[in-house]
């Protein structure tokens, strides 16, 4: 069986082909500038409510990632509720969700503090505030004490997919990854989330969670690189797009002696795409605002707001008389009349199909 990485003296002097990397590299840097250059043109609101959109979806999909679905209003509320973002139709939260949150908060907003093993262990311990992953009981708020495999398979045929470090040498591994995390060194920030990414995960210092936590850690070194708190773009969105392909590169690479061009190579593409994807998270945002401005002095109630707002951010399915009483909390009746109202203003519009299964959509404005 091949050697992996860690099993090579001197493993973490990562050697990288500079010429496979850079032209990405370069078009990933400027995609990064521009997109600031223009978020930066806007007003607050708008920067105020990308940054809200980007972060729920990081943490939703970073949750999707290790197969765990989160609630999409859930978590937009904890983050508006900790950002002190005023929206319509907060909703109550469970501690599950309050801690990815509190995770990826505070790797976002606190980007430039240093990366501690304190700092770990108190997003590991949001993570798992039961002390067990699913039915598991697991190590909470410290590094393992036992051996960690990935293995798939039924039982009797299970197939190791990756060995991490052995246990006792967690703490020296760790202790090192920090020190270089939290030195000054000359590489770029970008190339240093993809590289810190890669070394986390080697490691796997943690019964559970690992994958999270080194999205996070690559969050809070893109933050650094972008020296900003605000969040345009969701990497984790992307990884999971490409889920398959970030699972294979990792697993082709944990056996390199040292070279990580490809996870570079990877890592600097999926970040470009998920750049790339922002201009359509853009265009639901600016239109949103463009909306609320045309209609500033338009009479509304809080339940057509609401609802009204639920449109804009993606809503899943059709919009029907029966789902709009059930988000608004109304009855069937308040629904139409809330309904024929912002058709009468030409705001929605009825679809062509009539009859039970009407369906009304945001009309052209």
């Amino acid at each position: 069986m091949a050697k992996y990485i860690y099993e090579y003296n001197n493993w973490t002097n990562f050697t990288w082909r500079e010429i496979d990397i850079n032209a990405l590299f370069g078009e990933v840097r400027n995609l990064q500038g521009k997109l600031i250059g223009q978020m930066n043109m806007l007003g607050f609101a708008t920067k105020e409510e990308a940054t809200l959109i980007n972060l729920t979806l990081d943490v939703i999909k970073s949750s999707e990632i290790e197969g765990e679905k989160l609630n999409y209003d859930q978590v937009r509320s904890s983050i508006a509720r900790r950002l002190g973002i005023n929206i319509a139709g907060l909703v109550s939260t469970n501690r599950n969700v309050e801690g990815v949150v509190e995770m990826m908060l505070d790797a976002t907003q606190n980007y430039q503090k240093s990366l501690t093993n304190k700092r770990l262990f108190g997003w590991h311990s949001a993570l798992f505030p039961t002390g067990h992953s699913g039915m598991h009981k697991i190590e909470v708020g410290r590094y393992r004490t036992g051996e960690m495999q990935i293995v798939s398979g039924a039982m009797g045929k299970e197939k190791v997919h990756f060995e991490a470090v052995p246990a006792s040498d967690v703490k020296t591994e760790m202790d090192k990854f920090l020190k270089w995390f939290n030195g000054k060194q000359t590489i770029d920030p970008v190339l240093k989330a993809a590289i810190a990414h890669f070394w986390f995960i080697i490691i796997h210092p943690f019964d559970d969670g690992n994958g999270r936590i080194a999205r996070a850690i690559s969050d809070l070194m893109l933050a650094r690189a972008d020296g900003a708190k605000e969040r345009y773009y969701s990497m984790s969105s992307q990884i999971l797009v490409e889920r398959k392909r970030y699972y294979e590169i990792l697993q082709k690479v944990q056996h390199s002696s040292g070279d990580i061009t490809e996870w570079l190579d990877w890592f600097l593409q999926c970040l470009k795409n998920s750049l790339l994807a922002t201009e359509t998270t853009l265009e639901k945002v600016l239109r949103k605002t463009e909306f609320w401005k045309t209609h500033e002095n338009t009479k509304f109630n809080e339940r057509q707001r609401l609802v009204l707002n639920k449109l804009f951010d993606g809503f899943e399915g059709k919009l029907k008389s029966s789902k709009w009483a059930k988000i608004a909390k109304c009855s069937p009746d308040t629904a139409l009349r809330d309904i024929k109202d912002l058709i009468d203003k030409g705001i929605i519009s009825q679809q062509l199909k009539g009859g039970r299964s009407t369906n009304y959509e945001l009309s052209d404005f």
